[in-house]
């Protein structure tokens, strides 16, 4: 008997984030006039999403119509870490990580955590 451990899409998700992230060094984002998208969730938070590719975020902004209006955000993990992180924290904002699918949804993280494993994932490849 073969046992089979199935992953939910949105835990692939975000494994592939912190593995990509932690070897590339780059994530992505979204942003249009007024700023980068932190949609209310169905618990009552917010949360802003990143994405591991450029692919990635661009085909959320092909396919959601709520984001046709963006144009993807480069930046590295360098600066999420030292400039974006503190905004989102005081903010009280999650951190969506690799949105995907024709809602855009996905894990929603506190931003301690998403630094916490894209770091550990970062040292296998330093």
């Amino acid at each position: 008997m073969e046992l089979r451990v199935r992953m939910g899409q949105s835990a692939s998700q975000a494994a592939a984030f912190y593995k990509e992230v932690g070897s590339s060094g780059k994530l992505w984002t979204c942003k249009d006039a007024g700023g980068v998208p932190a949609p209310l969730k169905s618990n009552g938070q917010r949360a802003m999403p990143f994405w591991s590719s450029l692919s990635r975020v661009q085909k959320i902004i092909d396919t959601v119509s709520d984001y046709r209006k963006f144009e993807p955000y480069e930046l590295t993990w360098s600066a999420f870490v030292t400039d974006w992180a503190p905004g989102l924290k005081k903010d009280g904002l999650l951190v969506g990580i690799n949105w995907s699918g024709i809602y855009a949804t996905g894990y929603d993280l506190d931003v301690s955590d998403v630094i916490a494993n894209t770091s550990y994932h970062a040292k296998k490849f330093t």
